[in-house]
């Protein structure tokens, strides 16, 4: 049997800064635990196209109209019409005025605020591969 060799310890004042996408993420888990990954794309599409229609959410996220509308709910207030658990207050459904069955989807204050938050994340990241060549990153 091989012996195991202590691992190294890292040098003091290297400690790995956690991915931007995985400080995303935990800023919706922090929000609500409830919320699965079907639900921050549709969250993330919407913030990069505030108005969008349900047809045009199912679309972007490659997610049947259904789905897309019971991800939007769930993104809704609680006290939204319609609105599924969790109900995390994140998006808007306003009447469509031009089809008044349909809804089109804005953000809420609190949505504007975790969208503020990602993007400030991703301003402040620092490159995975910084300094490294175009060509050894088309070989990793």
């Amino acid at each position: 049997m091989s012996e195991l060799k202590p691992v190294e310890a890292r040098p003091a004042g290297r400690r790995r800064r956690r991915n931007t996408v995985l400080e995303a993420m935990e800023r919706f888990r922090r929000l609500n635990e409830d919320l699965n990954i079907s639900a921050v794309l549709a969250f993330l599409y919407i913030c990069e196209n505030e108005g969008l229609n349900m047809c045009e959410l199912a679309q972007v996220c490659r997610i049947a109209e259904a789905t897309a509308s019971r991800v939007a709910r769930r993104l809704a207030s609680p006290t939204t019409p319609g609105a599924l658990p969790p109900g995390a207050g994140l998006v808007e459904l306003r009447t469509n005025p031009f089809d008044q069955r349909g809804k089109l989807l804005f953000l809420t204050p609190a949505g504007i605020a975790l969208r503020d938050s990602i993007d400030g994340l991703i301003q402040e990241a620092v490159p995975i591969a910084s300094g490294a060549e175009p060509k050894a990153l088309a070989r990793a």
